[in-house]
């Protein structure tokens, strides 16, 4: 299982405290908050981690007993069982790689990586380390449904730099693979740096932001990276990033030109995101006590419930009345019950997938572009 202690300065959260060095210290002295989807993750993590630690006999005397874990685990289902299943595997045909270019490499699983010499008392947990001559591979198995980048990840960095720190001197390291293994968003992402580059990017970029940090000065900055922030709710810094947009006055659509709508719409999930963040952090606040000018507190609208179900069915059954409806179960309903495999060796031909309704996203979607009327004349021409 991960460790509990975490460092102020973590890998995890570099993403944030590189670009808003003042939140590190402000967040580590606030409590962490567990969801659902933590403890979600941390179930997936600990299954991903047995499964290879048996593959490779990494475990003290005797395999460990997936059964067992399974069953003392808060969160499971057979799509965690098959996607802990493809980690592992991931796993294995990358250390075969390296066996073909080097005759002795390592894999480590829930590795410490001290990267203290770039980072104040930096340090974290790489999910899987292989180390062979040539190639260092770093493996980062993700369990949740936000998006990961692979591409000059700052954690995936800082654990390469932790697993330098204790293997260079061992192994004639030129190249680092950092890979995201994120399956139920269809994300397998790789990213290579070569290690001079990896070092030079330490120097000159992590180390002053880590001094930064480590102080708690520079200045606090708004964008992408304050999701995961616990102040993300009464940041006055993200508030005027997102209020910023209350220059266009709520102009009509069709008064602004396409470089100010552009602006609109690369803020616009995060702007609902942040006010939502709000409104659940007022009433959290209002519970306990605080007063907003202008609100209060009410009971919300709620729908009528049996009060036992088994109970009322029994009764209308008596009455002669049927309580019961049947309809098909969903596809995913289906695959968690039989297979997401076994499903599609089964019904494939029973199932199809329409085309999605249009929707705009940014550039760095993977999603093909489609095409329109306009795009087909301009490249007719």
């Amino acid at each position: 299982m991960p460790p509990i202690k975490h460092a102020v300065l973590s890998a995890s959260s570099a993403a944030r405290w590189m670009r808003c060095p003042p939140s590190a210290k402000i967040n580590a002295s606030l409590p962490d908050a567990s969801t659902s989807y933590a403890q979600e993750g941390t179930c997936a993590h600990a299954l991903a981690e047995a499964k290879v630690r048996n593959l490779f006999h990494l475990y003290e005397k005797a395999p460990i007993s997936i059964k067992a874990l399974t069953e003392n685990l808060d969160y499971y289902d057979s799509e965690m069982e098959e996607y802990t299943d493809a980690y592992a595997e991931c796993v294995s045909e990358q250390f075969e790689e390296a066996k073909k270019y080097c005759k002795d490499p390592i894999l480590l699983v829930e590795q410490h990586l001290d990267f203290s010499k770039y980072v104040p008392q930096g340090f974290g947990t790489g999910d899987c380390v292989i180390v062979a001559d040539k190639m260092l591979k770093i493996i980062d198995f993700k369990y949740g449904q936000t998006l990961v980048q692979a591409k000059r990840n700052p954690q995936m960095m800082l654990y390469a730099l932790g697993a330098l720190e204790a293997f260079d001197g061992i192994y004639d390291i030129k190249t680092i693979r950092m890979t995201i293994f994120q399956p139920r968003r269809e994300n397998i992402a790789t990213d290579e740096i070569s290690k001079e580059d990896l070092l030079r990017w330490a120097s000159e970029v992590l180390q002053p932001a880590a001094a930064l940090a480590a102080e708690g000065k520079g200045d606090f900055h708004a964008g992408e990276h304050c999701k995961f922030c616990k102040i993300k709710s009464t940041c006055r810094k993200r508030a005027e990033y997102h209020l910023s947009l209350a220059r266009y006055d709520f102009a009509p659509p069709e008064t602004l030109d396409c470089t100010e709508i552009s602006v609109i719409l690369e803020k616009a999930a995060e702007l609902v995101s942040w006010a939502n963040y709000v409104k659940e952090y007022a009433l959290s606040a209002a519970l306990n006590g605080t007063k907003f000018a202008g609100f209060k507190l009410v009971a919300g609208r709620s729908n009528r419930r049996y009060i036992d179900k088994e109970t009322f069915a029994k009764a209308a059954e008596a009455q002669g009345f049927n309580p019961y409806t049947q309809e098909v179960l969903s596809i995913t309903a289906m695959e968690k019950r039989i297979g997401k495999k076994q499903f599609a060796e089964l019904f494939s031909a029973y199932v199809e997938k329409p085309e999605g309704t249009p929707v705009l996203v940014p550039e760095s979607d993977k999603r093909e572009e489609l095409s329109t009327a306009r795009n087909d004349f301009m490249e007719e021409m």
